[in-house]
């Protein structure tokens, strides 16, 4: 089983780190490795390009992938599409220059947008019934109207930052994108016990992130009140404790945003010995 995963770029730390969490490192992977070994022997991994992985996923040079989604819809890969990694996250946008009359995508008819993104770029202003020429670019779309290029650009942008400093206002969102985990539709029908084992991998560690796993001992004639300060809560675990008077240990998983204003509501209701760890993995 080959896995193709970016080999630098935005994507690549937090897949990376992604993987180590899951259980399937990359072992010996310098920067200019090709293949790695992970802790599982039916597992390797491939690195490459983001921008290759969809094809090479389709024709079947790498059995699953993460790559952009962006990416994916701009090759037009026919791939099956197995999670959203939640990393990554970014739009496609239509931007101008600050200073132009340009204000919406229509005022572009007849003139240029330059773009990584040709295929949706196209696609865009097809279904918009707008007549433009787009000229590909390989990098530094957003310097492309001042040097005469073009006239706009369709670009990706996560903060908006790289726009503002190049004095680029968006007209429009063409769309959002993030990283997925993708497979070949062949090898789908041939391992697909695999492929489910390692997206339930991926995903029980994005499963796991903001969430804390809280545990605790109070009187048993308390855990209503417990309930009422996490009323979200879904099926706590509850266990009797020995002790000389009623007490019950109570387990359950919380949002790490909410932990602070909760151990202040469990010590107010009598709760004790409160313990907060973090959670790994969450397979549900």
């Amino acid at each position: 089983m080959k896995i193709a995963l970016p080999n630098k770029g935005r994507l690549y730390e937090p897949c990376i780190q992604l993987f180590e969490r899951a259980g399937l490192r990359a072992i010996d992977a310098g920067m200019r490795r090709l293949f790695a070994k992970t802790p599982d022997s039916e597992v390797d991994i491939l690195f490459a390009r983001a921008q290759d992985i969809p094809e090479y996923v389709q024709d079947g040079a790498a059995d699953m992938g993460v790559t952009g989604y962006d990416l994916i819809m701009e090759t037009r890969a026919n791939v099956e599409v197995l999670l959203d990694l939640k990393f990554g996250v970014a739009e496609l946008v239509l931007a101008v220059p600050s200073a132009s009359k340009i204000k919406a995508a229509g005022d572009l008819r007849g003139k240029r947008v330059a773009t990584e993104f040709p295929n949706l770029a196209s696609q865009f202003f097809k279904e918009k019934g707008i007549d433009v020429k787009i000229v590909e670019v390989s990098g530094a779309a957003e310097m492309t109207p001042y040097v005469g290029i073009a006239e706009a650009i369709v670009d990706l942008t996560s903060s908006g930052t790289t726009l503002a400093v190049n004095r680029l206002t968006i007209v429009e969102r063409i769309l959002s994108t993030s990283a997925r985990l993708i497979a070949n539709k062949e090898s789908m029908k041939q391992n697909r016990k695999k492929i489910e084992e390692i997206r339930t991998a991926l995903e029980s560690v994005i499963q796991a992130e903001g969430k804390r796993y809280i545990m605790m001992n109070l009187p048993k004639e308390a855990l209503k009140k417990v309930k009422e300060v996490m009323p979200g809560l879904a099926g706590p675990t509850v266990m009797d404790v020995v002790a000389s008077t009623p007490t019950v240990a109570v387990h359950a998983v919380v949002d790490e945003e909410d932990v602070f204003t909760i151990i202040n509501e469990l010590k107010r209701v009598g709760a004790k010995d409160i313990l907060v760890v973090p959670i790994e993995r969450m397979v549900r």
